[in-house]
């Protein structure tokens, strides 16, 4: 009998780097004690609840990214969140989890329908010069844009 030490998986949404090209498969092998272990060094970890800490381990273990051999921390940062979501989840069935639980994240991927985005329209830039008839119909007022805050760091 043989142990698997590399487990290929398909990005919910995938990784779409500087030139637009979308990456949707990979390769995570086992994580060592090491792959965990050493990004605690790392001086930008405050400590073992620090988000960054799962950036740096996932850097570590996955082996490649569609066409990309080579995954460092910036483009783990660049996952959409779904994705990141989904290999945190995959990296604790294939070290800590049950074969049934691996089996059960892969039905789950194949069943579900892919994500499907839509591209955000161009913004539209208003005609600068009025109708010849006269000012025209008063304008909408602008849609408020939900505010969000960040929540302070507590020094530890």
């Amino acid at each position: 009998m043989s142990l698997t030490t590399a487990y290929e998986f398909t990005l919910p949404r995938g990784y779409v780097d500087r030139n637009g090209e979308v990456h949707r498969t990979g390769r995570m092998r086992l994580a060592t004690a090491r792959d965990e272990l050493e990004p605690l060094r790392d001086p930008t970890v405050q400590g073992p609840d620090d988000p960054r800490l799962t950036v740096l381990i996932l850097a570590r273990v996955v082996q490649s990214l569609g066409t990309l051999d080579l995954v460092t921390p910036y483009e783990i940062e660049g996952l959409f969140a779904a994705d990141l979501a989904f290999l945190q989840d995959f990296y604790g069935v294939i070290n800590f989890g049950s074969q049934q639980e691996y089996e059960e994240l892969l039905a789950t991927q194949v069943q579900a329908p892919p994500l499907i985005g839509v591209s955000a329209p161009a913004p539209r830039v208003p005609d600068p010069t009025p109708p010849a008839g006269g000012p025209g119909p008063a304008a909408a007022p602008p849609v408020p844009r939900p505010r969000i805050e960040e929540i302070p760091r507590v020094p530890a």
